[in-house]
């Protein structure tokens, strides 16, 4: 799977972060949770904490690997 891409995130003077994704509002982070994001993006690879902040992480193989034969289950 590709690495994460296309993530910018904008810290406003109340302390609130805005991450998008492509130019769409992504998830708006406050207080502890902001300063948390901030903390960590400072210290990782910036767009794949975006990614994980956001959710967008899981987006690529789920189709793929729900028909996996192995996660079928067993039919009668």
């Amino acid at each position: 799977m590709p690495n994460p891409s296309d993530f910018s995130y904008v810290t406003r003077a109340d302390g609130t972060i805005v991450i998008t994704h492509r130019r769409r509002k992504a998830a708006t982070l406050r207080g502890e949770r902001a300063a948390k994001f901030a903390e960590e993006v400072e210290s990782g690879d910036a767009q794949e904490v975006m990614a994980r902040w956001t959710g967008a992480y899981k987006f690529g193989n789920e189709r793929n690997a729900r028909n996996h034969p192995r996660n079928q289950g067993r039919r009668a």
